[in-house]
């Protein structure tokens, strides 16, 4: 299991890479603390929490559940770019990393052509149409990121 992150102005996108997921159930609070678990494909639990770096809105938050991926759009209570994605001043955990594929600077963001729309991650339907793993990066040790 793996977790990338994009980061706006206004939203952060968090992205499980489970395949064939079961069971999933993702949970937030308004305080920015961010719940994931999930069976994998042979059965084996998963889980994680991150604590974000600030506060967030649950109405404008969603997930999409697709074939490889979980795809969170997590609306920020305030607009701005935050200066790391977790409260937490300590190095993140390894599995936590940055899919520079889908990238935005902040001097770039007002040029629509490089931002992402919400259908870019999973469109309307909330199924999951990319190629395998397009722009994701593999974690080689699994077993950190693995619920006990």
């Amino acid at each position: 299991m793996k977790q990338i992150k994009l980061t706006r102005s206004d939203k952060i996108y968090l992205t499980v890479s489970l395949p064939d997921a079961k069971d999933v159930s993702v949970k937030c609070t308004p305080e920015g603390l961010f719940s994931f678990s999930a069976t994998g494909a042979q059965g084996e639990p998963f889980s994680l929490s991150l604590e974000l770096f600030d506060t967030i809105i649950l109405e404008g938050s969603k997930t999409n559940i697709g074939l490889r991926n979980i795809i969170c759009s997590i609306q920020k209570e305030k607009k701005g770019w935050w200066k790391r994605l977790l409260k937490s001043e300590e190095k993140p955990a390894p599995y936590i990393k940055v899919d520079w594929n889908k990238w935005c600077d902040e001097d770039e963001e007002d040029s629509a052509s490089s931002l992402p729309s919400d259908d870019d991650y999973g469109g309307a339907d909330g199924k999951d149409d990319s190629s395998d793993d397009d722009g994701l990066l593999y974690l080689p040790d699994l077993e950190k990121a693995r619920g006990k």
